[in-house]
């Protein structure tokens, strides 16, 4: 038996999988999320290890050849030489490094890592995070040992192994040529001293053993951390082939393409990721918000996700004229574009708008977003399409109708976490045929919908291009100072 864990922003998870990669039982448990201030989020790192430790356990096997760790990616949590805190983890939805991020795009710095890493970071990067407590708390950083990643703190309280793989060491200092960290890269953002925080890459991922018998498994246990959450997700789900897409419909609306080129000499814009196949990547356009920004308008609206099928048979394809920008995060939007200062919008509202509508047009506006991530990145082949907002068929219609391209579905519920083990199993040379990968069923577009769609689309792309300034000239507000 191999055990896959996912230790997601809000919720942890293990499955448990036979041979033959059939999936024979699952565990979860949900994790707090705090919010100490204004664009503040933060985890409390013990309880996240102590959340792995819950679900592996609930499985309750009596054998586990391998345990696999999958996780969020980006984020910056510290920690000591043992793995243990030295201050709170800080979640990728965070926006303290704004204004740091901001001074780094007008000077020309982000753009400089761009161009050596291909990556173009936002505000809950590594890096802006690295700056920000650096500049506020520098005692803390002077206590950490490591500046590390989710799934490579677990990895670390699990078996003493202080490393990290190519996926999260992508961003944003990793060279992705030669998979080692890039001096220059660092140098521009006043981090030199700090590289001493950055964990050894390992190209297959960090593996040990398992020294903490807490979790109810045999000590020596076989333990493999990684690739993060997006690219597990991608290896899960079977996506191989140049031109290839996955796209993730959950808190962020993850777009990713397989590609063998690095062209890092275009627009600065989304990742580049490294995979566990040299000379493969993944061009990833993670957006900030996908069922998040759903699930404030449901919540704004008093309704359940359980009403979302019928909302949207009531509401025509258009939501009757209402239309929805939903770059709801508090840190603003990082893929396709940067922008700290991103916020939503919802127009066409009159007295005649429904609930339906409303709801209607969040799904389509995610929808547009996903097409304009999914182009960003290179897409032009097969989409398959996961996480929790494809449990819908309606809301996945609308995501058909609007790329006008067949949907592969993926029927199992945790593909990251099968991605990881599939991943562990790969670096160990364990055999693992086809039927390891996640099964999917087709949705095919409907052909006078996505014309339609292709309209809306292109209204899309002149409204969030003429939304840009006035997101540089936000309304006055009044900031609290609690959480």
């Amino acid at each position: 038996m191999d055990v896959g864990v996912d230790v997601g922003t809000t919720v942890t998870k293990a499955v448990a999988f036979d041979e033959s990669g059939r999936q024979v039982a699952e565990t979860s448990r949900p994790t707090r999320l705090t919010r100490p201030g204004p664009g503040r989020f933060e985890h409390e790192t013990d309880e996240i290890v102590a959340s792995v430790n819950e679900v592996v356990g609930q499985l309750a096997l009596d054998s586990v050849d391998l345990l696999a760790i999958t996780a969020q990616g980006d984020g910056l949590w510290l920690v000591d030489a043992e793995g243990l805190p030295v201050r709170p983890a800080i979640s990728w939805l965070d926006a303290r490094s704004s204004a740091i991020l901001e001074r780094w795009t007008a000077d020309g710095v982000a753009e400089q890592v761009f161009r050596r890493s291909g990556n173009r970071m936002f505000p809950g990067a590594s890096g802006p995070l690295l700056a920000a407590v650096l500049a506020e708390e520098p005692d803390v950083l002077r206590r950490a040992a490591t500046a590390a990643y989710c799934k490579d703190v677990v990895m670390q309280r699990l078996t003493g192994v202080r490393a990290t793989d190519v996926s999260d060491g992508s961003a944003p200092f990793l060279d992705p040529r030669t998979n080692t960290y890039d001096a220059e890269a660092l140098d521009a953002c006043g981090l030199t001293d700090w590289q001493h925080l950055l964990a050894p890459v390992a190209p297959d991922g960090p593996v040990g053993e398992l020294r903490d018998a807490s979790l109810g498994l045999p000590l020596g246990t076989r333990v493999s951390s990684g690739p993060y959450d997006l690219p597990a997700a991608a290896l899960g789900a079977g996506v191989s082939e140049v031109g290839d897409a996955l796209l993730t419909v959950g808190t962020t609306l993850a777009c990713q393409v397989i590609t063998r080129e690095l062209p890092v000499d275009g627009e600065p814009a989304g990742l580049f990721l490294g995979t566990w196949t040299p000379g493969v990547w993944l061009r990833a356009m993670p957006a900030m918000v996908g069922t998040a920004a759903l699930d404030r308008v449901l919540a704004l609206l008093g309704v359940g996700v359980a009403q979302l099928p019928t909302l949207l048979a009531e509401s025509p394809a258009g939501a009757n004229g209402v239309t929805v920008l939903p770059y709801l995060s508090e840190a603003g939007e990082r893929a396709p574009f940067v922008d700290t200062g991103a916020r939503g919008t919802i127009d066409g509202i009159s007295l005649s708008t429904t609930q339906a509508d409303l709801v209607r047009a969040t799904c389509e506006g995610i929808a547009y977003a996903a097409r304009h991530c999914l182009e960003a990145a290179g897409w032009t082949g097969k989409v398959t399409v996961c996480g929790g907002g494809a449990n819908s068929r309606e809301w996945t219609q609308i995501l058909a109708d609007v790329l006008n391209s067949p949907l592969h579905t993926t029927e199992a519920s945790q593909v990251a976490a099968r991605g990881a083990v599939i991943g562990a199993r790969l670096a160990a040379n364990v055999a693992t045929g086809p039927e390891w990968i996640a099964e999917t069923r087709q949705i095919d577009p409907d052909p006078s919908r996505a014309a339609f769609y292709d309209e809306g689309y292109a209204h899309y792309l002149r409204r969030s291009e003429a939304a840009r300034p006035r997101w540089a000239d936000p309304a006055p507000t009044v900031r609290s100072s609690g959480a």
